[in-house]
């Protein structure tokens, strides 16, 4: 492993001398760069304000936009356990050991946790000589040796599993706020709201780090916005009325904002209306008034998580640690879709919005969310597997800039790993581990590569779900129907028109490639899992929309 005494690389590609130590001087200090990734849970395509939001307000993200990068695709795997998978290991999901959920389904490649194969870049980056430091959602190993803190992080603060309350519980029904530090179980004090106290040990990690001579590397893992729809009462009062619009005519408000803002390109269509949600206008005014308030309540949630992500900041700047730091921005998948679980709904103890309330964001509201894509999270649509992504970096990034072609999260690991100086090992424990499949953004980050160039197309499975993305062609496959659509996402980003049948060689073509990756990756056909129902198999903390 690269050390602290050897040559880094900076985010512009050049050498960056951290000083070669003397036994009898003191350690100079190590000036690589710092790194901040920020992930945030269930949040549509076009929830920012940079991304095409104009009722929810944004202005932290919008500003890192402004001043650094953005991604006009950047695919995830559509939900969250198998993204977090893909993202802390830069390895396919199955390579990982998380092919379906935090669940286990008795395979190594559907084992629910991260396997010891898998490097996390908290152990690269650790072996490197960064400080490693995580405040927030984990939902990639339940069992205690799987946790942060047995997975390189010199300190953690958070959630284990994939969903957690914002509040204490208001009575003996509601899932308690389920906390550790560091290995020890903690509680949220009386009001304290979680994103905040997320927030608030971050920066407590970043003070403690401060006076250590070598850089950081932060994973700030929001659960916001995911379920329930919980948020302080003076964030919701600031969106009181924001939504009468409704959500037929604010869907293509964000649509036209999100090709002013140059993340959807003139000429591309809007995904077409999803069927099932009922039109607005046909909703009586008692029904228009419930649905505003749920999403007041949800944009109150992403308004909050930027308030926070400033407060981060802001440290950041007082430790003038601002200016050698890169901070990455993206979501776990697009916005959540269905009609909502009635146990949840029903088990509510207070108002949509209050402590104890379970309500969730469901389609109608997603797909404005998720606006011009296609879809929602867990399916590999566009709407699913694409979210925004911005990275900031001052003085090494040119700014304002959007970029075209396909990144991925298994690129973020190597992309860090690059930027820090960190050799990717070769072993772990005496067993060989799995080679990094992604590639460095770094090109594209710092300008010297105006796109994504991809040497192999990117794949997806899920739940029996599949894609295929190689150039412009998208192939996809929902399961249990399994027939095999095609799109030009060049021309048609939004998957209006199916091409499959002008272009069976394609089809065919996509189909091999895909059958070579699930063989190298050891995907298991949907149906053999537990009968196409892995939910049926009993496993300590599954649920079924984390």
């Amino acid at each position: 492993m690269l050390t602290n005494r050897k040559l880094a690389l900076g985010a512009a590609g050049t050498l960056l001398s951290c000083g070669v130590q003397n036994a009898a001087a003191q350690p100079a200090k190590d000036e690589r760069p710092n790194i901040i990734l920020i992930m945030v849970d269930d949040l549509g395509f076009s929830d920012i304000g940079a991304y095409g939001a104009s009722e929810i307000q944004t202005p932290h993200l919008d500003r890192l936009a402004q001043e650094g990068v953005r991604f006009r695709q950047f695919y995830n795997n559509a939900i969250s356990a198998p993204t977090r998978a893909s993202l802390i290991t830069g390895q396919y999901q199955h390579k990982a050991g998380v092919g379906f959920f935090n669940v286990n389904l008795g395979l190594p490649a559907y084992q629910g946790f991260l396997n010891r194969q898998s490097p996390t870049f908290a152990e690269v980056l650790r072996q490197a000589g960064y400080s490693t430091l995580m405040s927030g959602k984990w939902h990639v190993g339940d069992d205690k040796d799987q946790w942060p803190n047995q997975r390189g992080f010199d300190k953690f603060f958070g959630f284990i599993g994939g969903a957690s309350s914002y509040y204490l519980p208001v009575s003996p029904d509601d899932d308690p706020v389920a906390l550790v530090e560091n290995n020890e179980p903690l509680t949220l004090a009386q009001g304290e709201y979680l994103t905040e106290a997320i927030a608030d040990h971050a920066i407590k990690f970043l003070d403690e780090q401060s006076s250590e001579q070598k850089p950081f590397f932060l994973y700030l893992a929001f659960n916001a916005p995911h379920w329930p729809l919980q948020a302080r009462p003076d964030d919701i009062a600031r969106y009181c009325g924001a939504y009468a619009l409704g959500w037929d005519s604010l869907r293509s408000v964000r649509y036209r904002s999100s090709i002013e803002k140059g993340v959807t390109l003139p000429g591309q269509q809007i995904a077409a209306r999803d069927a099932s949600i009922p039109l607005w206008s046909r909703l009586t005014y008692d029904e228009q008034q419930l649905w505003q308030r749920r999403q007041e309540v949800y944009a109150a949630m992403v308004d909050r998580t930027d308030r926070e992500i400033g407060r981060v900041l802001d440290k950041l700047k007082a430790l003038k640690k601002d200016g050698n730091t890169l901070v990455v921005f993206i979501s776990d998948n697009g916005a959540q879709g269905g009609d909502g679980l009635y146990a949840y709904t029903r088990r509510a103890s207070g108002p949509v919005g209050s402590a104890g309330s379970y309500e969730l964001q469901n389609s109608c509201w997603s797909q404005t969310g998720n606006s011009p894509l296609r879809d929602y999270k867990g399916k590999p649509y566009e709407g699913g597997i694409s979210s925004p992504f911005i990275a900031w970096f001052p003085k090494r990034l040119k700014a304002g800039r959007v970029v075209d072609g396909a990144g991925h999260i298994i690129d973020l690991a190597p992309t860090f790993y690059e930027l820090a100086g960190a050799q990717y090992p070769d072993s772990s424990g005496g067993q060989p581990v799995h080679p990094l499949p992604g590639k460095s953004l770094l090109p594209v980050l710092t300008g010297t590569a105006d796109r994504v160039a991809r040497s192999e197309p990117l794949f997806w499975e899920r739940a029996g779900n599949k894609a295929v993305r190689s150039g412009k062609w998208k192939l996809v496959s929902l399961y249990p129907e399994n027939r095999y659509e095609l799109y030009d996402i060049e021309s048609d980003r939004g998957e209006t028109r199916n091409v499959a049948a002008l272009h069976p060689h394609v089809v065919e073509r996509l189909k091999s490639e895909y059958a070579q990756w699930a063989t190298k990756n050891d995907v298991v056909d949907f149906s053999l899992l537990t009968g196409g129902d892995p939910f049926s198999r009993p496993s300590s903390g599954a649920r079924r929309t984390k």
